[in-house]
């Protein structure tokens, strides 16, 4: 291969460091009305009266919206970015009268200067009914307060959800005789463990501009994943046809799942519809700390057990999940919390049962792992210490008990194993961290000890029989290719990924291939960038959207060069005769063809491709964090983490390393340090990065990612997904190696200084 399996440099590589404006607020127009929000203060309250008269008379405001400018009885919508019927219940108003969570909007105020606003917003007064709120979701589950008590609130999926229960889901599965194989194991580790929610805190915030086009129509710019579910979201929250709407993203800086829910975009969208004058939302870091959607708190209870030899017989998994005040994702999160950590494993039998609550917090959502990075957790913890219990070394006991290519993988939606080098990543790890040196733990001499930790996870490559990718290519004059596509690069590098894909088919020049997207208007339907889905999926799109363009190119190559279509070839520059012709005309290049194309031509050079898939085929992935625990302060800190990952073929091996190592970076994050915390009644303690720790580079010492390639026959090229397997091995393999460390296991995440000085007996 030319193209792919290379490490060519990103498409906007130089506009992105050079500066140029490429972002939502580079490119909104200078004339846009600023739009924000009033908040509510109380976690569970009614308004009674809100009085704007005195705020509406600041110079300069243009419009101050509050409940009673929407039908509170109105049909109720979603903002998570799913494909419809969406799993998540309808349970949102644009503005409701029962605000939900300190920080729930009770009042959109639009006017012409940031500071006009930041008045008006003072002068808004609000009374308040305070209620009783829940804040512990432990109490949630058939309360007698109801998070959702109105009677519009509506589930469009058998999820199992019941509003009178403040329960968003509930789902059970299984096979075999769980609780008579557990019984006949000679041992079972039975524990709880527990993952608060974190941030996915990307450098950019939420931000949207909203304009009125030529022809009355609303458009949207916005820092989004989901350009096709975000217009399905603002129609339904507007109550307008969706063919008044068109959505477009710039450059995104940063979403790790985060944009894929529509935070902002609902409201500019109301003003500008109201006014018809553009308008722009952005959220301050603030805002985006207490009024966005971080991961889903979780409380995993596991149960493993095993024979003395190590043959693992049996997993049962119960997660329970906090959504919040709002069931975005909630359902879909939940069930990969078992289904994307018990499939690692072969098993007799198995059982997971969970349940999605509603609570009187921030309300959660979409971020990279979705889910299965709190459930490998609690997994991959149970199976470190099942290895102690066992006196087995853990990699060993892993060996025994992996998954293969080749196996049903009942826990996996009873998926077959279609390509895997997990036995390999092991074998590879081992050897780069040095294990059987430095495994278990070494004295450092100085107070300090330093120790090893191993994690696996499994992720998937789009939902199977769910997710749609798509993808026109077309021949332009001059015989370059322009690629449209529907997904949203947001950092990833997925334009450059697709664009090596097609280049690769047609065999031209990567810089051959131009890339748009993503639009509403013009982009072909894409479910959008999540669950690990572009490469995999958009990708195969493009690859078999580029083999039938090849055809169509050999076809109006051989009607000009005056034969048929199966005695031609093309070598990416010219359609070539196989056979001499007599007249001596037996090739004419591509910008020939191209040129041709323009003038009396009936063959059209462009090809638009939809692709989904009724497979998931895991990517999976070995981490080994190595350590160093300050035995009287202490003070944790990753010395080494090294990691190998069978992504199937990586298309661009260094945007597959960046992905790896900042997903990494992500996890030893969750692992050590981000840490959401509520007040008594109900505020978000870090509301800024001066409270909210993420690790940056100076945190850690070295990141080692290497690939141990498969090859999956459904990817483009052998590919499989890497965008989200990658965050889940930090969190279980730093709390093993603070385990070897310390001797005491860590059952919560993050793992505080605290903690480990002062252990919970």
């Amino acid at each position: 291969m030319k193209i792919v399996n290379q490490p060519l440099r990103k498409k906007d590589a130089m506009q992105l460091v050079t500066g140029q404006p490429v972002y939502m607020d580079d490119i909104a127009p200078a004339n846009c009305l600023v739009v924000k929000l009033l908040r509510s203060p109380h976690a569970n309250a009614i308004v009674t009266s809100i009085n704007t008269a005195i705020a509406a008379k600041v110079p300069g405001i243009e419009a101050i919206y509050t409940w009673e400018d929407v039908d509170q009885d109105a049909r109720r919508f979603t903002c998570a970015g799913q494909t419809y019927p969406e799993p998540s219940p309808y349970d949102r108003l644009l503005l409701d009268r029962h605000v939900r969570f300190v920080g729930d909007p009770v009042a959109i105020v639009a006017g012409e200067t940031e500071k006009a606003v930041d008045k008006a917003l003072s002068l808004i007064k609000v009374q308040y009914e305070i209620l009783e709120p829940i804040l512990d979701f432990h109490q949630s589950l058939d309360n007698k307060i109801l998070i959702h008590p109105e009677d519009n609130w509506e589930s469009l999926c058998p999820v199992g959800a019941d509003n009178k229960r403040n329960l968003c889901a509930h789902d059970e599965c299984g096979a075999g005789d769980i609780e008579a194989v557990l019984a006949d194991c000679d041992v079972v580790i039975d524990r709880v463990y527990h993952t608060k929610a974190v941030q996915q805190t990307m450098m950019e915030t939420f931000r949207t501009f909203c304009t009125i086009d030529t022809y009355g129509r609303l458009n949207v710019v916005s820092s989004t994943q989901i350009v096709f579910h975000c217009r399905r979201i603002i129609a339904n929250a507007l109550h307008i046809p969706q063919t008044k709407i068109r959505v477009s993203k710039p450059r995104i800086g940063g979403g790790f799942g985060a944009k894929q829910t529509s935070i902002t975009e609902i409201y500019p969208a109301f003003v500008t519809w109201m006014t018809k004058k553009p308008s722009k939302l952005i959220f301050s870091r603030e805002e985006s700390m207490i009024a966005s959607t971080p991961r889903h708190e979780m409380e995993v209870h596991v149960r493993v057990g095993a024979m003395n030899d190590g043959k693992i017989r049996a997993i049962d998994v119960y997660t329970l999940s906090n959504t919040g005040a709002y069931g975005e994702h909630g359902p879909t999160t939940v069930g990969l919390s078992g289904h994307k950590s018990i499939p690692l494993y072969r098993t007799e039998s198995y059982r997971f049962v969970s349940d999605v609550v509603y609570t009187n917090r921030m309300s959660a959502g979409a971020y990279r792992g979705y889910g299965a990075t709190q459930g490998l957790f609690a997994v991959e913890s149970a199976v470190n210490e099942l290895a102690a219990k066992l006196d087995i070394d853990p990699i060993e006991l892993r060996e025994m008990n992996i998954a293969r290519e080749g196996d049903m993988m009942p826990a996996y939606y009873d998926s077959w194993n279609t390509s895997s080098a997990l036995d390999r990543c092991l074998k590879r790890v081992r050897e780069m961290s040095r294990w059987d040196e430095k495994y278990p733990v070494r004295d450092m001499g100085n107070g300090k000890v330093r120790s090893l930790g191993i994690g696996m996870s499994m992720q998937g490559s789009s939902i199977p029989f769910v997710d749609v990718g798509s993808a026109t290519l077309k021949v332009n004059d001059d015989g370059f290719y322009t690629l449209i596509i529907g997904s949203a690069d947001m950092g990833t590098g997925c334009d450059t990924v697709l664009a090596q894909i097609a280049a690769e088919v047609l065999e031209c020049e990567y810089d051959d291939v131009t890339v748009f997207g993503a639009d509403t208007d013009v982009s072909p339907y894409d479910s959008g960038s999540y669950a690990s889905s572009t490469t995999y999926l958009t990708g195969k799109a493009v690859e078999i959207c580029a083999q039938k363009l090849r055809g169509k190119i050999c076809a109006l190559g051989a009607q000009l060069l005056g034969c048929s279509a199966d005695e031609v070839v093309f070598d990416g520059r010219c359609v070539t005769r196989t056979q001499p012709a007599a007249d001596g005309k037996n090739s004419i290049a591509l910008a020939d063809i191209a040129t041709a194309s323009m003038c009396g031509n009936s063959v059209a050079l462009e090809e638009t491709v939809t692709k989904s898939s009724p497979v998931s085929p895991p990517p999976y992935m070995v981490g080994v964090a190595e350590v160093e625990v300050d035995l009287l302060t202490g003070q944790a800190e990753v010395i080494e983490f090294n990691a190998v990952v069978d992504c199937g073929t990586p298309i661009n091996p260094n945007l597959a390393r960046v992905q790896a190592e900042g997903g990494i970076l992500q996890g030893i994050g969750m692992a050590l340090m981000e840490n959401i915390t509520y007040t008594p009644e109900g505020r978000v303690v870090e509301n800024s990065l001066m409270q909210y720790k993420i690790p940056s580079r100076v945190d850690i010492g070295h990141i080692h990612v290497e690939f141990e390639s498969s090859y999956e026959g459904t990817g483009p090229f052998g590919a499989k997904s890497i965008g989200e397997v990658v965050i889940n091995t930090p969190g279980p393999a730093i709390a093993h190696a603070i385990y070897n460390a310390t001797g005491h296991r860590y059952y919560e995440l993050p793992i505080t200084p605290e903690q480990i000085v002062m252990p919970e007996k």
